[in-house]
C-alpha cells in the first residue's frame, strides 16, 4: 500500500476505483489510467460491513480495477486525526479482502469542492447530498490522477 505522497507504481493501463470513506457512506468513482480521467460512480449507503463489501465487491467484478484509491482525510495543515485512522483501516481491509494495490491519496477539500461543483450546478441540499460522496470520490481520483508522472 502506498501512502501519500510516494510515488505508486501502477501499469500503464487500467481501471482504477476511487473511494471517499465516511462511517454513513462510502463515495465510489471510476477512472481509467490511459485516459486519466475520473468519473463518480455510485455512494455505498450504511454502516454494515457485510453490505459495504458486498458492494464494493460486485463492484470490483464488474470494472476490475488494477488498483484502488482511498482518500486519506488530514486537517487543513497536513495533521492526520481520527477519521485519518478509519480511512487506513479501510484501505488495509479493501487490500486484503481483494488482494488489489490500494493507494492512499490526501483528499484534504475534496468534500467541499464537490460540494461547490454541484452548488454551481444549482443543485438543491437533497439533490447535493445524494450526489455528494460519489463526486468527491470523483475528485480525490481524479486529483490522484492529476498527480501521476
Amino acid at each position: 500500500m502506498s501512502a501519500p505522497g510516494e510515488q505508486p507504481v501502477l501499469p500503464g493501463r487500467g481501471t482504477l476505483l476511487g473511494f471517499d470513506f465516511g462511517t454513513a457512506r462510502i463515495g465510489i468513482a471510476v477512472g481509467e489510467l490511459e485516459t486519466r480521467l475520473a468519473q463518480p460512480l455510485e455512494t455505498v449507503q450504511g454502516e454494515a460491513n457485510d453490505l459495504r463489501f458486498a458492494a464494493i465487491a460486485r463492484l470490483i467484478e464488474e470494472w476490475k480495477p488494477v488498483a484502488m484509491v482511498v482518500g486519506l482525510p488530514t486537517s487543513l495543515d497536513g495533521e492526520e486525526h481520527d477519521m485519518s485512522a478509519r480511512c487506513r483501516r479501510f484501505a488495509n481491509q479493501l487490500n486484503g479482502r481483494y488482494r488489489l494495490p490500494v493507494h492512499l491519496f490526501d483528499e484534504r477539500l475534496s468534500s467541499a469542492e464537490a460540494d461547490e461543483m454541484l452548488r454551481e450546478l444549482k443543485h438543491d441540499w437533497r439533490a447535493r447530498k445524494q450526489n455528494l460522496d460519489a463526486l468527491a470520490a470523483q475528485r480525490i481520483l481524479q486529483n490522484f490522477l492529476d498527480s501521476l508522472p
